[in-house]
């Protein structure tokens, strides 16, 4: 299978992974012009599935390094994939409600909000789980974003002075989706063995085995969250899933390329880990907040005739952040 071998090389595939955690959610944007996020999400999910397949018969099973995918899943340990499994129920649960933030406050809100606390919490959970890097550089990173989420959160509260309703739902819901988000990655590390991606403990999992597991998770737990999602709606009246199949093959074909745009990066994240540490690689791969916010700005003009005092804020977000990821980069270093 393909391993990395160095950490600048880890460095780079933890900024493809914020490049892809933060713009899936433009294919959310793009369907929900004709598309419930709901339906949306049953494509994702597929795609997610789809993808990790993919990959685990292609770098997975490559190369002379390591377990191949089909050897690693016939050894594993059920305590590991079970572990795994659980990070990709704990990950749909929060998801499934940052898909709802993203339907009513949008990118630029939903995500630095949500993801951003699932950021702050993530580094804390995993580097106390599997402790990597220099402590107080990460622990100033973390200081770092969460003034900057509480930044955003004040300049989408400006934007909204007379919506607050709709302010504090959209909000509330991104927090919900954060909290929840911050132990995914905890799980799917700890079915690893983060020390030799080469030669693995017996019965613990290589990465595309992990991204595996984790979609299948995934996957089944879809059922029972967009099952309710659907008839207790954030917004709008309940839909149905016969609905779902009346949707034209290319909404289709958008919901699946988001669920691989994101799987891509879970699995470069699971793939930088040996190298960064699980802290870093998950903190780096959550900067997707800013993606993301940069895509809500700028290409959905999501705070268009927002006042300038939320430029300001924004613009300060943006600096805080940046900020806050140098050190991260520099705490693993």
């Amino acid at each position: 299978m393909f391993i990395v071998q160095s950490y600048p090389l880890a460095i780079l595939f933890c900024f493809i992974t914020m490049l892809c955690w933060g713009s899936w959610g433009n294919t959310q944007k793009l369907a929900s012009k004709t598309w419930r996020y709901e339906f949306f999400y049953w494509d994702y999910v597929i795609g997610l599935l789809l993808f990790s397949v993919i990959s685990a018969f292609t770098l997975g099973s490559t190369g002379s390094a390591g377990r191949s995918f089909a050897d690693d899943l016939a050894q594993a340990d059920w305590m590991n994939l079970g572990s795994a499994f659980l990070g990709g129920v704990i990950f749909n649960a929060s998801n499934i409600l940052l898909a709802a933030a993203i339907a009513i406050c949008g990118l630029s809100v939903a995500f630095p909000v949500g993801v951003g606390l699932a950021l702050v919490l993530g580094v804390l959970v995993n580097y106390f789980g599997a402790a990597k890097g220099e402590p107080l550089f990460i622990f100033s990173g973390v200081l770092l974003i969460s003034v900057a989420i509480i930044l955003n959160g004040l300049a989408y509260r400006k934007a909204l002075a007379g919506a607050r309703k709709v302010s504090f739902k959209g909000i509330l819901i991104s927090v919900s989706a954060g909290v929840i988000m911050a132990f995914f990655y905890r799980f799917v590390a700890a079915s690893m063995d983060l020390t030799d991606f080469a030669a693995p403990a017996a019965g613990k999992l290589t990465p595309y085995t992990a991204v595996f597991i984790f979609a299948a998770g995934v996957f089944a737990s879809n059922f029972v969250f967009n099952t309710i999602a659907m008839k207790k709606p954030v917004e709008g009246k309940p839909v149905s899933i016969g609905d779902y199949f009346k949707g034209r093959s290319v909404t289709h074909l958008v919901g699946i390329l988001g669920g691989m745009i994101w799987c891509l990066g879970q699995s470069f994240s699971l793939i930088a880990s040996e190298k960064a540490g699980a802290a870093i690689s998950y903190g780096l791969g959550q900067g997707a907040t800013l993606v993301s916010a940069l895509w809500g700005i700028l290409i959905w003009k999501e705070f268009k005739n927002a006042p300038k005092e939320s430029a300001y804020l924004n613009t300060g977000m943006y600096i805080l952040f940046i900020t806050g990821l140098g050190f991260l980069i520099y705490a693993g270093a």
